[in-house]
């Protein structure tokens, strides 16, 4: 690169103050949170069975 070191992504909230920019730090909260959310909502509401019925199951052949 011929103006020094870019980061990648840099542009995409080069709009934004940069004391106002989103930190790694900020992005690594948002996706353990994302995360976290994720796994209690599995955990409540456990669609384990209607996955293995849907995904993993074969359709049975109808017999006549």
């Amino acid at each position: 690169m011929a103006g020094g070191s870019v980061t990648a992504g840099s542009g995409l909230f080069k709009f934004l103050n940069p004391r106002r920019r989103p930190q790694s730090t900020d992005i690594q909260a948002a996706v353990m949170w994302g995360v976290a959310a994720t796994t209690g909502a599995l955990w409540i509401v456990q669609p384990f069975n209607w996955l293995k019925k849907t995904f993993l199951e074969k359709p049975q052949a109808e017999e006549k």
